[in-house]
């Protein structure tokens, strides 16, 4: 029997691609830390999710070798799985809507772990990248498809040891660079996945994407080695649609360092 919830975020209009996310939702067995970057180094998704508390969205995010303070698709993952108006990682309170089609968290471009962005000349220059690009650090690599109507080509690559070549869709990144451009974006990233973002008041940018179930904890069998793409639907979505950007957003003040 499968013991988690796997989920593609940031999926294409029609489903397809997304980035999968593990997610917890008993995290008994995993009381510390060190269990917890156990499961999500053998598991060796972008990032896996431990919900420590279902009703609060309280939320503790790995990668294959870190634990993180703030990451995107994982809190937009687990907006839509457990259905909340906020997701409470590490970083601090991090509000959510639903439109119906889309899954949005409103956040700080400051509790993004740091990234190279790095601008390239055409999509096709992007596409043509190895992977991973020669050097050291996280590269998010960007090209504008139509500048005009604010849409881009990207690619991430964390340059780790041990870790994930390419992350298919990267929230994080997102963020920053749109907090960079100061404009909405419609970003394309990996083999075809959608990232939508909006900045809003007071440095606040909001990010959001589809959101696909892929195996839900219970069934059997465990996720499929194809990531859940092909003929599978975006999972139907009935929940209360909430105004852009709630007046009632509350955020810290200072910055979460990452690790």
């Amino acid at each position: 029997m499968n013991e988690l919830d796997v989920l593609q975020v940031f999926c294409a209009p029609d489903g397809g691609f997304g980035n999968a996310l593990a997610v917890v939702r008993d995290p008994r067995p995993y009381p510390d830390q060190a269990s917890r970057q156990a499961l999500a180094d053998e598991l060796g998704y972008s990032e896996t999710v431990f919900v420590d508390d279902p009703e609060r969205g309280v939320v503790d995010i790995y990668t294959p070798g870190a634990r993180l303070p703030f990451a995107g698709h994982p809190l937009v993952g687990a907006a839509w799985l457990l259905d909340l108006e906020a997701v409470n990682p590490p970083a601090g309170e991090v509000w959510a809507r639903n439109d119906g089609e889309f899954t949005w968290i409103t956040a700080r471009a400051e509790w993004a772990p740091p990234r190279t962005l790095e601008r390239y000349a055409s999509p096709a220059e992007v596409d043509a990248l190895p992977a991973p690009p020669p050097g050291e650090g996280w590269l998010y690599a960007w090209a504008w498809e139509d500048e005009a109507a604010g849409r881009v080509r990207a690619r991430g690559f964390p340059r780790r040891a041990g870790g994930v070549v390419e992350d298919e869709a990267t929230g994080a990144a997102a963020l920053l660079l749109t907090e960079r451009l100061g404009r909405a974006l419609n970003i394309t990233q990996g083999r075809g996945s959608q990232i939508l973002t909006a900045p809003g008041p007071d440095g606040i940018v909001e990010i959001g994407g589809r959101v696909r179930l892929v195996s839900a904890a219970g069934e059997a069998g465990g996720p499929r080695a194809d990531g859940g793409r092909g003929t599978a639907r975006i999972a139907p979505v009935e929940r209360l649609t909430r105004s852009r950007l709630p007046a009632a957003v509350t955020l810290p003040s200072t910055p979460v360092p990452a690790p």
